[in-house]
């Protein structure tokens, strides 16, 4: 299988260039990425683990999807395609976008778009990309948080200290 290729974007996520997956990561390149996340109807949030093969914080717990945008990509076209392949959730149209985090250390130099939807599950999760999943209190997420947040991947951490101050 052959590695992604990623545009590589400017200070103003405007593309300039391509390079691969490895060497974006490898060099601090920033990129574009999106993060869903998937309340159901008592308001928990459903967060995925990260699988031990993932190359940027195995093992630690995320955002219900996040992913890459490809090359030639939109970010609402990628709002409707990870959902897609990480759990198994098809959506009718693309999900409210929340807000915009410019890229940072904190995202691994990723300009992400946040959305939010709402689903029941169940969820159908890629080996691959996901080793656990679960739903979660609001209360209980930042708990959590406060008290380890190394078992967070740090984009999420950022995203949920800004969905909380919002």
């Amino acid at each position: 299988m052959s590695e992604e290729i990623f545009d590589v974007v400017d200070a103003n996520d405007q593309v300039i260039g391509q390079q691969s997956r490895s060497e974006v990561h490898r060099l601090g390149l920033r990129h574009r990425a999106i993060h869903l996340l998937v309340f159901n109807a008592k308001g928990e949030l459903f967060l995925q683990k990260r699988s031990m093969k993932k190359d940027c914080f195995p093992g630690t717990w995320d955002s219900s999807v996040s992913g890459h945008v490809d090359t030639g990509e939109e970010y609402d076209a990628c709002a409707l395609r990870e959902p897609r392949e990480e759990i198994g959730l098809e959506l009718a149209a693309v999900p409210e976008r929340l807000f915009k985090i410019d890229a940072c250390e904190a995202t691994g130099q990723e300009f992400v778009w946040v959305y939010r939807c709402e689903h029941e599950g169940p969820f159908q999760l890629d080996p691959d990309e996901l080793s656990d999943g679960g739903w979660f209190a609001p209360k209980k997420i930042t708990d959590w948080i406060a008290a380890t947040s190394e078992d967070f991947a740090p984009a999420f951490v950022l995203i949920w200290q800004l969905l909380r101050d919002k």
